[in-house]
């Protein structure tokens, strides 16, 4: 997966289109079929109804963010400040693999993300 937790995102579809936040949590799919899922802090949100636990008390709508899928965002390079596709690139610090490091890098401006 490339978007992970504390990541800055822009959404590209949907009724928050343009918006940007960052990602609270990433729901990984237990199926092949099923598709990876995110959610982002303060958007995608929805309202869940609480009934009244004791007498006299009020039932009440409480909002929150609703997990949307990772396909409809992209991940908000944080030098160039666009939204940009992740790729990959190992580091060699040294000819040993042990010290291999992998690092997530902006598709636009080539900075480590």
């Amino acid at each position: 997966m490339k978007i992970k937790k504390n990541d800055t995102v822009k959404i590209l579809s949907g009724k928050d289109k343009g918006k940007t936040g960052k990602v609270l949590k990433v729901i990984l799919s237990v199926k092949s079929k099923d598709k990876d899922r995110v959610v982002v802090e303060g958007l995608n949100l929805r309202f869940k109804h609480v009934r009244a636990r004791r007498q006299g008390e009020k039932g009440q709508r409480v909002m929150f963010p609703f997990p949307l899928n990772a396909s409809k965002v992209a991940v908000v390079c944080p030098k160039c400040g666009k939204a940009t596709r992740v790729a990959y690139k190992v580091s060699n610090k040294a000819s040993d693999i042990s010290l291999e490091k992998k690092q997530r890098i902006c598709k636009k401006c080539s900075a480590v993300i």
